[in-house]
């Protein structure tokens, strides 16, 4: 055989075997972000368990607060994509937020071992959101890395694969931090 023929077919392995590798890779991290979303989904719904307990707790203390959070488990819709969830997520958070600062207002219901117990049980399922939040966000990354790499980028849009979202979601039981302002105040002469 010739070398020339040898060459060429040496290197149409190696571009096949490269294209194959390539695509192996896409499928893996979507795979990947698909069970690390399943993570996220568990723990969510783990959350949304917990809120008719919580806001049980809380009616003794104000009726109408509670009331005001009585409809929040409505948002939980399993068929919705990730961009609706994590809106929905997010009014969520934000109603849980509420209704855990009544306690702030209650010192009884602050005390109560009822509540602390599903306090305690929330700060649980949130840390586990946050663990799998952390998980899905990595496999957005290494995705949309491949995705906009070359030469994976002609694959990618050869077999459709676009860039995902990454999953961003405000926790009920994350502290916000105080504001610092580092510029000069007025100073007194």
């Amino acid at each position: 055989m010739e070398p020339l023929i040898v060459f060429s077919i040496f290197f149409l392995i190696v571009v096949f075997a490269l294209l194959v590798g390539t695509y192996n890779r896409f499928v893996k991290f979507k795979n990947g972000i698909e069970e690390s979303w399943s993570g996220i989904d568990v723990a969510l719904k783990r959350r949304h368990n917990l809120i008719p307990n919580l806001i049980r707790a809380v009616e003794g203390y104000s009726e109408h607060e509670a009331t005001l959070f009585r409809t929040k488990g409505d948002y939980l819709t399993a068929s919705s994509g990730v961009s609706n969830r994590v809106e929905e997520e997010s009014r969520i958070s934000e109603s849980l937020r509420g209704l855990l600062g009544l306690a702030e207002a209650y010192p009884d219901l602050k005390a109560s071992a009822n509540f602390i117990a599903l306090q305690e049980n929330l700060n649980e399922v949130e840390e586990d959101i946050q663990k799998a939040r952390n998980r899905y966000n990595r496999y957005v990354g290494k995705f949309n890395t491949l995705v906009e790499s070359f030469p994976a980028i002609y694959i990618a849009r050869r077999f459709g694969f676009e860039k995902r979202n990454y999953f961003t979601l405000d926790l009920a039981t994350q502290r916000e931090l105080p504001e610092v302002n580092f510029s000069p105040s007025s100073s007194k002469e």
